[in-house]
């Protein structure tokens, strides 16, 4: 059965030894700065703010093409005072505005992790491309009723600066979306590749 595209950005998958630990670094935690005006999703990938400013920024597909932007992990949610609301909340995504003060961002950063993702280029992604590295599609945004992503995979390639690294296709349960390497869309195992954990040597 062919795949149906439907991006949902980065989903726990586990890690290199077992289960996922959605192991999140909270001491001290990530911030987004206030003023920050991109949106970032439950499921994005999120990297450092490019003035060196110490907040976290939704990765943009591209990003990876140079040494200096290193992948942080994966956002799940934020806790922010809402200057509307005149009280903390909490979201499992960012709208962009709204905040009064530094947003607290929880962000999987576990080197080990391994991530679901849909591939979300015209053609599917096999087994050929195991071992090799991808950035994201960016397009479409995420939802802004469920706050899921909407990122997926680029075409797996050898450029190693870039944020995943393919290490497995998904074929089972058979027949169910995702799991056609015929068609678009399937649905692969990634691993961190160029993390702010296990940056690659010289870059």
């Amino acid at each position: 059965m062919a795949n149906t595209q439907g991006p949902f950005g980065f989903t726990a998958w586990g890690t290199a030894s077992g289960m996922p630990n959605y192991a999140e670094n909270h001491n001290p935690p990530y911030r987004i700065a206030s003023g920050y005006g991109t949106a970032i999703f439950y499921g994005d990938a999120v990297r450092m703010n490019d003035s060196v400013t110490g907040y976290v920024e939704q990765w943009a597909n591209g990003d990876g093409a140079t040494a200096t932007n290193i992948l942080v992990g994966i956002f799940l949610g934020c806790t922010y005072y809402s200057t509307s609301q005149k009280k903390t909340v909490w979201n499992n995504y960012w709208p962009g505005s709204d905040a009064t003060g530094d947003v607290t961002a929880f962000v999987a950063d576990d080197p080990n992790s391994l991530w679901k993702v849909q591939a979300g280029i015209g053609s599917a992604i096999t087994q050929t491309s195991i071992g090799q590295t991808a950035d994201i599609v960016a397009t479409p945004s995420g939802n802004t009723t469920t706050g899921i992503s909407g990122m997926s995979l680029d075409t797996p390639t050898t450029t190693n600066t870039l944020p995943f690294k393919v290490v497995n296709v998904i074929t089972t349960p058979p027949g169910a979306n995702g799991t056609d390497l015929t068609t678009a869309y399937n649905y692969v195992i990634v691993a961190f590749n160029n993390q702010q954990y296990k940056s690659l040597v010289g870059v």
